[in-house]
């Protein structure tokens, strides 16, 4: 196998053994030129690697990424002379692991062409974290999680979008955890749970005798979050009233308790997240189009599981070791064949539901097709409907009718029936009641 010849390399080669993270010296060909001592103890390889492709030893390809699929740092470099940092997938001794690749150009001593790559396994979960730990090597989450690499040594402002069940507090903690900030607080604020009076006092904390019940001085959760990360999840929730004193927050960086009359300082990251289209709403009026500008500085879309079925195998395996910590729960083949025929609305809670509900029909440690009854039987037109198709009938009666069925046949939760019906969970909870009070009402008369 050919090899590039010592005199040609760059007079820092021998400054390699000495750095403490994984160094690879490349050619314009492709081929490692050398390799220091940090890179062959963290990869698992030694110096026979020299002159080896650099694609066939870190993603097992018979051709350059580029021409896989993959963006490849080194032929952008090559072709723009400058630095470039991608997040990759690469074969460890630990199995496929997220790394980022960081390479730079360099000259030999006849001026001939060299890249210097540093490589870093990414950790995004720190050890007393690791149950929030983002388990996918799909590229579309690859490609999320790059974005999250990137801003997570930034102060700027994230907004993380996507359906219902995507898991944006685990990438939320895991910008968090990857962040100059590690060591901080993480404060997650429910907004979708907080009242128009329990807003402040609940941001902001506040004083004693500040109003009836409040027999002593309570921190709010922006003090809390000091020096750390506060996450707004749902932040599309938030009443319109709201959002102004949202806003001055995160403009100013002051706040004062509820009966508080001392400005105090806030220093905070904010990282916010909803499922809702924040642009539409604020065409529609409904949302501050000066906060929106505010926490979109950096928006990051979270695939759906759909879009990275690839990760399905390792997502439900984890998850098993997450709900059955006491023992062994594997999946077999057929079972999981059938699971990646559901389009997934409610995408990774739903399938932890999915999962949930087989262990309790499964009496040993494996599951198989029969413990997911919901995923075999295609959907069924109600009886109902269909002995009054014979009739026209009201179409808000027709919507009952329908209702009341999806409610008794649907397998996921609430949420994620308002998303397969395409409503908010507020629509769908709006019409159930009014279903029930017409039905009350009939029963009365």
């Amino acid at each position: 196998m050919p090899s590039v010849s010592s005199q040609t390399l760059p007079n820092t080669i021998h400054l390699l053994e000495a750095l403490p993270e994984p160094k690879v010296l490349l050619g314009p060909d492709y081929r490692i030129a050398a390799v220091n001592e940090a890179y062959r103890r963290q990869f698992g390889v030694d110096d026979r690697v020299r002159g080896r492709f650099c694609y066939e030893v870190s993603h097992h390809y018979n051709t350059p990424c580029d021409q896989a699929g993959e963006s490849c740092p080194l032929r952008d470099c090559m072709f723009s002379g400058e630095p470039r940092r991608v997040l990759h997938v690469h074969h460890t001794p630990a199995g496929p692991e997220h790394v980022e690749v960081v390479i730079a150009p360099v000259t030999g001593e006849d001026g001939s062409a060299f890249y210097l790559e540093t490589m870093r396994i990414l950790r995004h979960a720190r050890l007393d974290t690791k149950d929030k730990e983002l388990v996918g090597f799909a590229r579309p989450f690859v490609r999320m999680l790059e974005l999250a690499r990137r801003v997570s040594s930034r102060n700027a402002s994230v907004l993380l979008l996507g359906e219902s069940g995507t898991g944006k507090e685990l990438v939320a903690h895991a910008i968090h955890d990857m962040s100059p900030y590690a060591d901080a607080p993480f404060v997650a604020v429910d907004c979708s749970s907080l009242t128009e009076t329990l807003f402040e006092s609940e941001l902001f904390g506040h004083e004693r005798g500040a109003f009836t019940g409040a027999l002593s001085r309570k921190i709010g959760l922006v003090e809390a979050a000091e020096g750390g990360t506060l996450f707004l999840d749902e932040v599309g929730d938030i009443p319109l009233p709201l959002q102004v004193k949202l806003l001055r927050l995160l403009e100013t960086g002051t706040y004062r308790r509820v009966g508080g009359v001392e400005p105090l300082s806030a220093n905070f990251r904010v990282i916010a997240a909803t499922h809702r289209n924040l642009g539409e709403m604020v065409e529609a009026g409904t949302f501050r189009q000066d906060l929106y500008y505010r926490i979109n500085v950096f928006p990051i879309t979270l695939p759906a599981l759909r879009e990275r079925l690839k990760d399905l195998p390792k997502l439900t395996e984890q998850l098993l070791t997450r709900i059955e910590s006491d023992r062994t729960v594997t999946i077999n083949r057929e079972a999981l064949s059938l699971l990646a025929t559901h389009d997934f609305p409610g995408n990774v809670r739903e399938l932890r539901n999915i999962l949930e509900r087989a262990l309790v029909l499964a009496d040993g440690n494996l599951l198989k097709p029969e413990h997911f009854p919901d995923l075999q039987d295609g959907p069924q037109v109600p009886e109902s409907l269909e002995m009054e198709f014979s009739s026209i009938i009201p179409l808000e009666q027709l919507e009952k009718y329908y209702l009341e069925w999806a409610v008794a046949n649907f397998p996921g939760d609430r949420q994620s029936l308002a998303t397969k019906l395409g409503v908010s969970e507020r629509t769908l909870y709006r019409k159930l009641r009014e279903s029930s009070r017409n039905e009350e009402g009939s029963n009365i008369e």
